[in-house]
């Protein structure tokens, strides 16, 4: 049964959730607003609000840290995502991964196509499952679409790492986790990978726990 505060509208949960002050908890695995998907962003936050939001998103997402978060993620079931990634790597994996620096940005209401047929295959992890990383194959290149905060147009193509953030992203508005499109035998503890998987790419990864590379 659905308790009360699951029908309160939107705007009193945020309100309830940013008087928390600081970083918002992160939904872990296992809780239903991970699956559920998310409500398409329609202006059901009055501008400040969803500025604070917005802000409180930011503010998680650096205490966490990680280079994206999604409003599920911290309960909300809106369509609107962080991402921010300072690419701080050796230069010898940010070219393996085609990781470039990536500056804040708000994505509301945003979808993904891939462009052209190219995937890439590299460990990845996610706040909501800590201690975990997996390989996952995804479109080496992606168009996205959607809006920022203030309602502009974003149609934007992203490859390398960036694609891989914002696909990530989306996924967790449509209810996806990483893990449905990982390879499980790769599953590793972060423990493992910092000991064992640290290279580039994951390909010593592959031939050691038995799995395929596209």
């Amino acid at each position: 049964m659905a308790s009360p505060r699951d029908h309160a509208p939107l705007a009193e949960r945020i309100e309830e959730l940013l008087g928390l002050g600081g970083p918002l908890p992160i939904v872990a695995a296992g809780d239903p607003v991970l699956r559920r998907g998310t409500e398409p962003y329609d202006g059901q936050l009055a501008p400040a609000l969803l500025a604070r939001f917005v802000e409180a998103l930011r503010v998680t997402m650096h205490a966490a840290p990680g280079v994206g978060l999604a409003a599920p993620q911290v309960g909300v079931p809106l369509r609107i995502a962080v991402i921010e990634d300072p690419a701080p790597v050796p230069a010898e994996v940010a070219a393996a991964r085609g990781r470039v620096p990536q500056p804040f940005r708000v994505l509301v209401n945003p979808v993904y196509e891939p462009v052209g047929s190219a995937r890439a295959a590299f460990f990845e992890g996610c706040l909501s499952v800590p201690g975990w990383q997996a390989v996952v194959a995804r479109h080496a290149e992606v168009r996205l679409r959607g809006q920022d905060e203030h309602g502009r147009a974003l149609d934007e193509v992203f490859a390398g790492w960036p694609a891989r953030i914002v696909q990530h992203e989306t996924d967790h508005l449509d209810g996806m986790l990483y893990l449905d499109r990982a390879e499980l035998r790769s599953l590793s503890s972060n423990e493992a990978m910092a000991e064992r998987w640290t290279q580039p790419t994951p390909a010593t990864a592959a031939e050691a726990l038995g799995f395929d590379l596209p």
